[in-house]
C-alpha cells in the first residue's frame, strides 16, 4: 500500500497503454458517462457548433454537460432550476504548473446590508471629504487600498430577474430598486409611478409631459433624426433616461449620465430598464469620452449652469461633439416668457441667462439652428477654418495648445476650444466624414483611414471585424442562451479595443458598453464612437461608475493579462461580481495558466465556472472561462 501523498513513478513502457487498453478505457468512459446522463434526466439539446477548427461540444451555461471522460454522477455537478451543471475545467494544454501555482481557495463573505447599492468611486460618505464647489465632491473619488471592500455586494431581498426588452423600457420590479423618492418628487412630471410590486415608466419628463416619444418627434422636425446621420447621443442629467429609451426605436444610441445625488438611483433605474447609462457629473474633470464622439448632446432641464465659469461646461460639450454635431437645450431659460412664473424666477434673470448661453455658443462658432417652443438647437461647425480666423476679433476662449483632445481620465477641463483636425476646404468635414448608420458600423473609421492611430492599419481593423464575428459565433455555440432574444440585454466589454465584439452583436436586441482600459491603447475609443457604438475609459484597478447588478453579461478579453502586475486579481473579480446581475454570465478569454488561477478565486465567489477550448481547438493556449453567478440575496445565505 502506498503512503498518502506519495507519487507513483512508472517506466516509459509501463506508462504507454496498448491499443486494447485504450479501447477498453474508452468503452468504460462512454458507458459511465451515458449512465450518468440517464441518471440525471437525459440529454439536453443545444445548437450545432459553428465556426472552424476542433470546437468543443455545445455547452449551455445553464445546462452544461461534461466534455471529458467523467461520469456526471461523480463529476462536480451543481444544479440550477433542476438541470445538472458540470463546470469541470477541461483543456489540452499542460496546466500542472498552473494548478500548483493557483492560490488556495478563499470563500468571500457577503458584505453587510448597507452596501447593497455600493458604488466604490461615488460613495456618499467618502464624497463629503471633498469640496462642494462646482460639485467636485460628486466626481469619482475611489477608495484607497485599505478602504476597499473585500466582500460580495448582496442583492436586495426579493430581487428578481429584470423584465426582458422591450417590456423593461416601461416596467421594473420594485424589489430590485426599492426607492420611492422619485415617485414622490416627480409625481406630476410623469417620470415614474409605483404599481404594486412594480415601477412603471410612462415616458414623461420635466419638459416633455406628453411623453418622450412626442418630444423626440418635435426634435425630429428640426434636425434629421431618421436618415442615419445621427447615431450616437449624450444625455446630460438624464433622470430615468426616458429620452435615451425612446431614441432606441429610432436606431439612435444614447449614453445617459447623472450624478449620484438627491435624485436617488436615477441611473440605476435607467439600467434596470435596459437603457445605457453611467454615473457622471459635469464638475471639474473632463467627461470620460474622447473628442468628436457624439452626433448630438441633450439637456432637458438638467440644471447645469452652462453660462458660468467662462462657459466651461459648454466648451466641454464642444470637445465631445463631432464636427457638425447638435446641442439641444430645453427647460430654463428656453421659452422663459411662457414659463418664468412656473419656474419661480424673474424674467430679467432668465433673459440674462439665455443671453449668456447664446454668447458662449457664439464664441464657440456654433450656429443656432432653431428655437421652437421649449426647444432650442445649436450646431457645431464642420471645421475650424472660419473659427480660427474669428479669434482675431473674438479672443476668448482661445484654442487649446498641446493638449491631447482625447485625454479624459481625471483630466481637468480647460476654458479653451479643442481644435478640430485640419481641413483644406471650408466644405470639408474635419477628421473625415462618417457614413450613415448602419453602414458606419463596418466602414473603415476615419481615424484609422487617416493614420492618426499609431500602429493600426485598415487591414488590421478589417481582420479584427472578421475575427469577432467568428468569436461571437463560437460564444453562441457554447452558450445556448446567447441565441435567445430575451436572455441578455445589458452587456459590458471590459477591453473593447475597436468594438468588434459589440459590432458582431449589433443585430441582436442588446447593447454593449465598450470600455477601453486606460493602461492600454486608449486611442481606440474614438474608433468605437466612429462606428456608431458607445463606451468609456476605465482603469479596472478602480471601480466602475455604475450601480451594482447592472449587467447581464460581462466579456473580459485579455483583461487579466493586461492588469497582471498592476493590481490584485480579486480586486477586478470582486468589481465584476458587484456589477453583474444574479444568474448573469461572464466570459473570460485569456491564457490557460491565468484562467486556472482566476477559476480558483472565482470558485470562492459563489460563481459556477468551466474552462472550455478556444474556437480554434484544444491546442491553443488561450481558452475561455465561462461563468454563471449564482442567485442569492440579503438574508438568504443558504441559497
Amino acid at each position: 500500500m502506498m503512503a498518502v501523498g506519495a507519487k507513483l513513478h512508472l517506466s516509459p513502457a509501463a506508462r504507454r497503454p496498448t491499443l486494447p487498453q485504450l479501447l477498453a478505457v474508452a468503452l468504460l468512459c462512454s458507458a459511465s458517462y451515458l449512465a450518468g446522463i440517464w441518471h440525471h434526466g437525459g440529454f439536453t439539446a443545444a445548437p450545432a457548433a459553428g465556426g472552424g477548427g476542433a470546437s468543443p461540444s455545445p455547452v449551455s451555461i445553464a445546462t452544461a454537460a461534461s466534455v471529458a471522460c467523467v461520469s456526471p454522477t461523480t463529476a462536480g455537478v451543481a444544479r440550477v432550476g433542476g438541470a445538472p451543471l458540470d463546470f469541470e475545467a477541461h483543456h489540452a494544454a499542460d496546466d500542472t504548473e498552473a494548478v500548483n501555482a493557483a492560490p488556495a481557495r478563499r470563500a468571500y463573505e457577503a458584505c453587510p446590508a448597507k452596501y447593497s447599492e455600493y458604488t466604490p468611486c461615488e460613495d456618499v460618505e467618502r464624497s463629503l471629504r471633498f469640496p462642494r464647489d462646482r460639485l467636485v465632491y460628486r466626481e469619482r473619488h475611489c477608495p484607497a487600498e485599505g478602504e476597499r471592500l473585500r466582500c460580495l455586494v448582496p442583492a436586495p431581498k426579493g430581487y428578481r430577474t429584470p423584465f426582458p426588452w422591450p417590456t423593461s423600457r416601461d416596467v421594473a420590479w420594485f424589489a430590485n430598486v426599492p426607492h420611492k423618492e422619485l415617485t414622490v418628487e416627480k409625481a406630476v412630471q410623469n417620470w415614474i409611478h409605483v404599481d404594486g410590486d412594480k415601477f412603471r415608466f410612462p415616458g414623461g419628463g420635466t419638459m416633455f409631459p406628453h411623453g418622450a416619444g412626442a418630444y423626440i418627434d418635435d426634435i425630429g422636425k428640426l434636425i434629421p433624426l431618421h436618415d442615419g446621420s445621427i447615431r450616437t447621443a449624450l444625455d446630460t442629467g438624464c433622470g430615468v433616461a426616458s429620452w435615451g429609451a425612446y431614441l432606441l426605436s429610432r436606431n439612435i444610441l444614447a449614453m445617459s449620465f447623472a450624478p449620484r445625488d438627491s435624485h436617488e438611483a436615477q441611473v440605476q433605474f435607467a439600467l434596470e430598464r435596459g437603457v445605457p447609462a453611467m454615473i457622471g457629473v459635469l464638475a471639474s474633470n473632463r467627461l470620460t469620452y474622447p473628442a468628436r464622439a457624439f452626433d448630438m448632446a441633450h439637456c432637458s432641464r438638467c440644471l447645469i449652469p452652462w453660462q458660468l465659469y467662462d462657459g466651461l461646461y459648454l466648451i466641454e460639450v464642444d470637445r465631445i461633439l463631432r464636427p457638425g454635431g447638435y446641442w439641444i437645450l430645453s427647460g430654463p431659460p428656453i421659452n422663459w416668457k411662457k414659463h418664468s412664473k412656473g419656474w419661480q424666477r424673474t424674467r430679467e434673470d432668465l433673459n440674462a441667462e439665455q443671453q449668456a448661453i447664446e454668447s458662449v455658443a457664439k464664441s464657440l462658432c456654433w450656429k443656432k439652428i432653431k428655437e421652437v417652443g421649449d426647444i432650442a438647437i445649436w450646431q457645431k461647425p464642420t471645421n475650424h477654418i472660419h473659427c480660427k480666423a474669428s479669434r482675431r476679433v473674438i479672443k476668448s476662449p482661445p484654442f487649446c495648445s498641446n493638449k491631447n483632445p482625447d485625454a479624459a481620465w481625471y483630466d481637468k477641463m480647460e476654458a479653451c476650444i479643442t481644435p478640430l483636425p485640419e481641413a483644406s476646404d471650408i466644405k470639408e468635414v474635419a477628421g473625415g466624414e462618417l457614413k450613415k448608420w448602419p453602414q458606419r458600423l463596418t466602414a473603415l473609421p476615419p481615424r484609422i483611414a487617416s493614420g492618426s492611430i499609431e500602429g493600426v492599419t485598415a487591414e488590421m481593423f478589417n481582420e479584427d471585424t472578421k475575427l469577432w464575428k467568428k468569436r461571437v459565433g463560437h460564444y453562441k455555440s457554447v452558450i445556448s442562451q446567447f441565441g435567445q432574444k430575451d436572455r441578455y440585454r445589458n452587456l459590458l466589454d471590459m477591453n473593447a479595443r475597436f468594438g468588434g465584439f459589440a459590432a458582431a452583436l449589433a443585430g441582436d436586441p442588446m447593447w454593449v458598453m465598450n470600455m477601453v482600459p486606460t493602461v492600454g491603447n486608449s486611442t481606440t475609443l474614438g474608433v468605437i464612437y466612429e462606428r456608431g457604438l458607445i463606451g468609456n475609459y476605465q482603469d479596472w484597478c478602480e471601480g466602475m461608475s455604475t450601480y451594482p447588478r447592472t449587467y447581464d453579461l460581462i466579456h473580459a478579453d485579455s483583461v487579466f493579462s493586461l492588469y497582471k502586475d498592476r493590481c490584485e486579481m480579486d480586486t477586478i473579480l470582486l468589481e465584476m461580481d458587484r456589477i453583474l446581475r444574479p444568474e448573469g454570465t461572464v466570459i473570460i478569454r485569456d491564457d490557460v495558466d491565468l484562467l486556472v488561477k482566476i477559476k480558483s478565486v472565482a470558485d470562492g465567489m459563489r460563481w459556477n465556472s468551466q474552462i472550455v477550448d478556444h474556437e480554434d481547438g484544444p491546442l491553443v493556449r488561450e481558452k475561455l472561462l465561462l461563468v454563471v453567478k449564482t442567485y442569492w440575496t440579503l438574508g438568504d445565505e443558504k441559497q
